[in-house]
């Protein structure tokens, strides 16, 4: 029975900590995407592009880790979230296929270069923008009847969807921006200190629309931050986000510590992540599909299990040193061949 309950647990952190881990180090990258078109030539897109250039394909394997462990853990969840958002899933794949096809190409291209940096920007904007749709929907819950989805082609369609949509599109922005203070100087590092504050206010302005909005999507997410003094225990996740914000919002045009504006930003997400899995816990499918009812016998999680004992530390360690590696400030005429 203990085994029965916890498993669904350390799996349900283990797909979320994949999820976090995705959206903080690959947002970055596509944040750079979203904000090309402000580049003011081709050379400062390079600039750009090569501070992620020996580092962004590594950051996708945590969204594959993410599915996979969804797959292994709750076949159930899998099998309802994809043949639910099988179209914003299949848009969202696509444009991640076309960012990285523009970001190898744009580099080899003379003649076409302009075009590829246009496909890049357009690619990340799509990616982001389907990543939010796909979180709004998983959020919003989905229509069930007998453990089947009955919502439609088009059930993730709905206000709250391109809202969260939005929201992901200008929090990558941001994630952006802070990273090209964290790796660049000069006329590029004052460009994102200036497009970094407007930023907080619009991802500080989204977060509180989502966050309003939250509670009234389900009768349950209204009890889990309200009912028997809930909110009390939760209410330092909100207050810290304003918190952070502000810090934020001031580190942005602090001159000395780059670095800082980029770890606020990481915080940032991380708390408004934090804020989303305790408004849905412990549904892994809302309103009605928890991560008990989801699960895969306990003999085949456990056995899964074991292979990410070894394969967790071996992603965390060649993280860790590819970031170690080209830490640093990217100067203007580094280049990627």
């Amino acid at each position: 029975m203990q085994m029965e309950y916890w498993l669904p647990v350390i799996w349900f952190g283990v797909i979320g900590f994949g999820v976090l881990m995705y959206v903080l180090l690959d947002g970055f990258v596509l944040g750079l995407g979203i904000l090309a078109p402000f580049a003011e030539d081709e050379h400062q897109l390079d600039h750009m592009m090569n501070t992620a250039a020996p580092i962004w394909d590594g950051n996708e394997t945590w969204l594959v880790l993410g599915g996979a462990g969804l797959l292994a853990a709750f076949p159930k969840a899998y099998a309802l979230i994809l043949s639910a958002l099988y179209l914003p899933v299949l848009m969202m794949l696509i444009a991640l296929v076309f960012r990285g096809v523009a970001f190898e190409f744009r580099f080899k291209a003379e003649r076409s270069k302009w075009l590829w940096g246009w496909a890049f920007a357009l690619g990340s904007l799509c990616a982001a923008f389907w990543q939010g749709v796909i979180l709004g929907a998983i959020v919003e819950g989905m229509p069930l009847q007998e453990g089947k989805y009955v919502g439609g082609m088009f059930g993730f369609f709905s206000p709250f969807s391109m809202l969260t949509g939005a929201a992901v599109v200008f929090g990558y922005a941001l994630l952006g921006a802070c990273w090209l203070i964290l790796k660049t100087g000069g006329e590029l590092q004052k460009t994102a200190r200036t497009l970094a504050r407007p930023l907080v206010l619009v991802v500080v302005a989204f977060i509180g629309l989502v966050s309003a909005w939250l509670p009234f999507l389900s009768s349950k997410i209204m009890a889990r931050w309200f009912d028997t003094g809930n909110f009390w225990w939760l209410s330092p996740v909100p207050l810290l986000v304003l918190l952070v914000a502000f810090a934020l919002w001031r580190a942005a045009m602090e001159q000395g510590r780059d670095g800082k504006p980029f770890i606020l930003t990481l915080c940032l997400f991380a708390l408004a992540f934090a804020g989303l899995v305790l408004g849905i816990w412990p549904y892994i499918v809302p309103p009605s599909l928890t991560i008990w009812q989801a699960a895969s016998p306990p003999s085949s999680q456990g056995f899964v299990l074991v292979g990410l004992v070894v394969l967790l530390p071996v992603i965390l360690g060649y993280t860790w040193w590819s970031y170690r590696v080209f830490a640093g400030k990217v100067e203007s005429d580094s280049g990627y061949h």
